[in-house]
């Protein structure tokens, strides 16, 4: 009896403990789920002309009364959408935050509390690219959220999620952050967001809701989710709120957002490549075209160099660098840490304006003629009209490659041009045979190609009979 007694007190100390140590959501959610609101976005149905199809007005009126309506009203006015989703209120004055894609089209915009009290809405700004959007109500005394520290947000911490998915409005759901810093280029190939990845449960309708911390701050603002059903899989991504603070702030400054921008073409460094660069270990975003008269260029940097820093941030992966460079002011001076020829070279740079890229073209050179048969593949000299389309001063073709080779292991394909091989520009076939003449077997060789217009490096080693 005693042991049992023991037992039964242990058991309820430490489930005592365990309840201790668990969040306290309702405390939050209480505090917070005020600020939170319901968006409404509305868009006009489009009225057709009810005399389609006929050529004036006396065609009409000749058609007897009883068929007329048939005409007047056979293309009755049609929805051409609207939704919801959610945001908060970021100031007492009336400031909403939600996203992009939930007000892009709306003709109304309308704003719901819990209350049920209901404003309408004016688009301050837009932005695409961050999938952000700032309104603002009339009226002044509202309730609003903190912005917190995305940043010091740890993977495995709690964060809570309130919207309305579905249409349920104000629901609550909670669980763990996944990953932080995770890349989501757009359709147009953009990357300018390091996602939080939660396993919140979020569904249509919670789109531009917050992401709260333990604290009640919003570390973030919910955007999309990976879903092969149409709902919650347990994979949810969430904008940053060091993102939403940098993005608000020129909206409502401006009403659009500029970003830093550097002007170079880039990509991963692979296992391969990073010993063909002399790399411990792959790191870094590896820059394989330099825009012309952009900042990347001005400061000195030059395809084949990795950059493994900019500012205090460290450059881990290709994806990370328009994270960073992104919410750097234009017109900053900042260093920045690349690898050249194995060895870090600090450069600075000066950040410049996303909106000032220009389509970048490099003027051509007469081309040498041959073929030249190596590694597995067939190239040739590039044509002055192969040179034009790709924007280049030169470079080698290559028109066939062996399916059984290192060339074709390399993920070298017909119609790519070669520009660089190892660490020499390719301008001629004669360029490669000088290099050719001075590898080894087992040797890791770097080769820069254009595909598509298009640049990127690959990595080869070259074999034991070459």
């Amino acid at each position: 009896m005693r042991r049992s007694v023991i037992l039964l007190f242990g058991l309820l100390v430490w489930s005592g403990q365990v309840l201790a140590s668990l969040p306290d959501f309702a405390s939050i959610v209480e505090d917070t789920s005020p600020a939170v609101v319901k968006i409404i976005a509305e868009v006009k149905p489009v009225q057709p002309d009810s005399s389609e199809g006929l050529e004036d007005l006396e065609q009409l009126e000749q058609i007897p009364d009883y068929l007329r309506r048939f005409f007047q009203y056979r293309n009755p006015p049609m929805p051409r959408g609207g939704g919801t989703g959610s945001g908060f209120f970021i100031s007492s004055d009336g400031y909403v935050v939600t996203n992009h894609h939930v007000v892009d089209g709306a003709d109304v915009v309308i704003v719901r509390m819990s209350d049920r009290r209901e404003f309408d809405a004016a688009v301050i700004g837009s932005d695409e690219r961050s999938d952000l959007a700032l309104l603002k109500v009339d009226g002044d005394d509202f309730p609003f959220l903190e912005l917190g520290s995305s940043k010091d947000l740890r993977v495995g911490e709690w964060v809570l999620a309130i919207g309305s998915p579905f249409g349920l409005d104000y629901s609550v759901t909670a669980g763990i952050v996944s990953a932080k810093g995770r890349s989501l280029p757009t359709d147009r190939g953009e990357n300018y967001v390091p996602f939080l990845q939660t396993d919140v449960a979020i569904n249509p309708g919670n789109s531009g809701g917050p992401l709260f911390n333990l604290e009640g701050e919003v570390v973030g603002v919910n955007s999309q989710i990976f879903t092969r059903s149409g709902g919650s899989i347990g994979l949810s991504f969430s904008i940053p709120s060091l993102v939403v603070k940098n993005v608000i702030d020129q909206l409502m400054a401006r009403g659009s957002v500029v970003r830093g921008w550097l002007g170079v073409t880039i990509q991963n460094v692979d296992r391969t490549l990073a010993q063909s660069f002399g790399l411990d270990r792959p790191k870094g975003a590896l820059v394989a075209q330099v825009g012309d008269d952009s900042p990347a260029e001005e400061a000195g940097i030059e395809p084949g160099d990795i950059i493994v820093k900019v500012a205090d941030s460290d450059i881990e992966v290709s994806a990370d660098l328009p994270h960073v460079v992104g919410l750097i002011a234009p017109d900053t001076k900042v260093e920045m840490v690349v690898i050249r020829d194995g060895e870090p070279t600090r450069l600075r740079v000066r950040i410049g304006s996303l909106g000032a890229d220009q389509p970048m073209r490099l003027s051509t050179v007469a081309p040498e003629p041959g073929r030249l048969e190596t590694l597995g593949m067939t190239v040739e000299a590039a044509d002055e009209a192969v040179l034009d389309r790709a924007g280049l001063r030169g470079g080698v073709l290559v028109t066939d490659v062996d399916a059984n080779s290192v060339a074709a292991d390399a993920g070298i394909v017909p119609g790519d041009v070669i520009t660089m091989f190892g660490r020499r520009a390719i301008s001629s076939l004669s360029d490669m045979e000088d290099v050719l003449g001075t590898v080894e077997p087992g040797d890791s060789i770097r080769l820069r190609v254009s595909r598509q217009g298009n640049f990127s490096f690959l990595g080869l080693v070259i074999p034991d009979d070459q």
